[in-house]
């Protein structure tokens, strides 16, 4: 019998881990120490951090995940001053001193682009990704790349699967970290975004596209940006045309090298067990996290719904 989280409950109770009395508190208090006003604020995402899009100036703040370490979004906004300095098409940091820390969180704040009704495609992600790939070593202390730690720090978490699931998956983990120990890489090491995809980039007013959404920036090999690209074109039923499209403007194609499989697979097992670990602040997504991982046993090419 699957054992199903006791606080299941509405989406909208639970954003960013946080109860809506606390998170509508935290939300005041960041407003306040930044001189915004933030009634009318709008919630746009809430299955990681809390994202508010504030009505009466050209915000986006952004409340980091309960029990976040405020060191790690120091991390981050560090890491973005050192990009804006350097012109690297990211976006922007809104002008007051960041991050905003208070009882213990920590939130940042974000210029805000009006979105077109259509999403960054793979092919718009293409340059400024091989320009971050090819960035010189920032003057920052960026963390080492590890996707099989982070998938079994979430298996080890996730509480909405039974045992036999969570076997499945460990045993999964331990087969890949065998195949990726036999993985020649093909390209140099540097700073890579640790999640691109279509909805980590936004279209600026005068037509450009920048990445944004560096929570997962860290020191590893390009080839696990490029995958991520890869599985979410295939996944989430964009098409192979969508995905060429990247690989000629970006102008390497990670599915003709060897290593591709098991970074794929890698990839995906690590978006399954973050989704299952976040379960109890986002119930909604329960049967889409089960439906992936019997798609892992039963049927590779699977289209995900996106969470």
């Amino acid at each position: 019998m699957v054992r199903k989280p006791k606080t299941m409950t509405t989406h909208a109770s639970a954003p960013g881990g946080f109860a809506p009395a606390q998170l509508d508190r935290l939300l005041h208090q960041a407003c306040a120490m930044a001189g915004l006003d933030p009634r009318d604020a709008r919630l746009l995402r809430g299955h990681t951090n809390a994202v508010f899009r504030l009505a009466h100036a050209p915000v986006v703040l952004k409340i980091a995940r309960n029990g976040s370490s405020p060191a790690r979004v120091q991390r981050t906004v560090d890491f973005v001053v050192w990009l804006m300095d350097n012109g690297f098409p990211t976006t922007p940091l809104h002008p007051v001193h960041q991050p905003l820390l208070f009882d213990g969180h920590a939130a940042t704040l974000w210029r805000y682009f009006p979105q077109p009704p259509h999403p960054v495609t793979a092919e718009q992600l293409a340059k400024p990704l091989h320009a971050l790939h090819t960035l010189p070593r920032p003057p920052i202390v960026l963390p080492d790349h590890d996707n099989l730690g982070a998938i079994r720090r979430s298996i080890d978490s996730i509480t909405c699967l039974p045992p036999h699931t969570l076997t499945y998956l460990s045993k999964r983990a331990d087969e890949l970290e065998a195949q990726l120990a036999r993985v020649d890489y093909a390209l140099p090491p540097g700073v890579i975004q640790g999640d691109p995809q279509h909805r980590n980039a936004l279209h600026t007013e005068d037509g450009e596209v920048v990445l944004c959404d560096w929570d997962t920036v860290a020191l590893g090999q390009p080839e696990w940006d490029l995958v991520t690209v890869e599985v979410h074109c295939r996944r989430f039923g964009y098409g192979r045309a969508h995905y060429s499209a990247f690989a000629d403007t970006y102008g390497w194609d990670i599915t003709r090298w060897p290593g591709y499989p098991t970074l794929a697979a890698i990839r995906e097992l690590r978006m399954i067990t973050t989704n299952a670990r976040k379960v109890p602040s986002a119930p909604h997504t329960y049967d889409e996290v089960r439906r992936r991982i019997d798609g892992l046993q039963q049927d590779p090419h699977l289209r995900w719904n996106i969470l």
